[in-house]
């Protein structure tokens, strides 16, 4: 009977791990240079968090057949609470035969609040990003409810789930704001902003570092 030699086992090599080493190594840099100047962890949290009520308002107009609005609050500035930190969605009411009530607006959830010293900066969310250029629209909420009523800054989705300002941009950042005064980039905060551009079917897409939202280096306010 002839008897067959047993192998061992295969194992990696010195080389074959090194290898595999290497390329962890690389996908983690290529991971870090992709992520850097997304902003710091409450300015992350307020760009997943708003992505969501964009998609919420969407999904609203289509559902409903009427248009939806993003709002942010910019009525009081005084009000250290929600100016330029509060985000509601509202969508206009239909009639019997489902036609729109012409300026006649409703709550569809709760409001959002953007973290602690996070806010939505006028300054530099621009209605055509890529021209940088275009102020948002403004519209006076009045549904009688003293806690919401007032001036409101908007994007809005149509019956269609259609972005009516295709190109805007949505930019929060880091910053403080002292009583009465509107947000101030502060040291710890410099050039600490992140948001997206909303296209026509509701998608959008992520900056990846204040160059690319168009903030210059010695930026100061919102």
């Amino acid at each position: 009977m002839i008897s067959r030699p047993v192998r061992k086992p295969g194992g990696f090599s010195l080389i074959e791990l090194l290898v595999v080493v290497l390329i962890i190594s690389l996908l983690l840099t290529l991971g870090a240079v992709g992520l850097r100047g997304i902003g710091g962890k409450g300015v992350t949290t307020a760009v997943t968090t708003t992505e969501a009520v964009f998609d919420e308002a969407r999904s609203i107009a289509v559902g409903k057949g009427t248009k939806a609005r993003v709002l942010i609050d910019v009525n009081d500035i005084n009000s250290l609470d929600n100016y330029k930190r509060r985000i509601l969605i509202a969508y206009e009411e239909l009639d019997e035969q489902g036609e729109p009530k012409e300026g006649q607006w409703a709550l569809a959830s709760r409001a959002v609040m953007l973290p602690e010293r996070t806010y939505f900066s006028q300054t530099f969310s621009k209605k055509e990003h890529e021209k940088g250029t275009g102020e948002l629209e403004e519209m006076n909420l009045a549904i009688n409810k003293t806690a919401f009523d007032g001036k409101y800054l908007y994007y809005e989705f149509n019956s269609e789930g259609i972005c009516t300002t295709p190109g805007a941009s949505f930019v929060i950042g880091t910053g403080a704001r002292p009583d009465g005064q509107e947000p101030r980039v502060t040291g710890e905060g410099k050039r600490d902003f992140a948001g997206f551009v909303v296209w026509r079917n509701g998608r959008t897409s992520l900056f990846r570092g204040p160059d690319e939202i168009g903030i210059p280096s010695d930026a100061t306010n919102f």
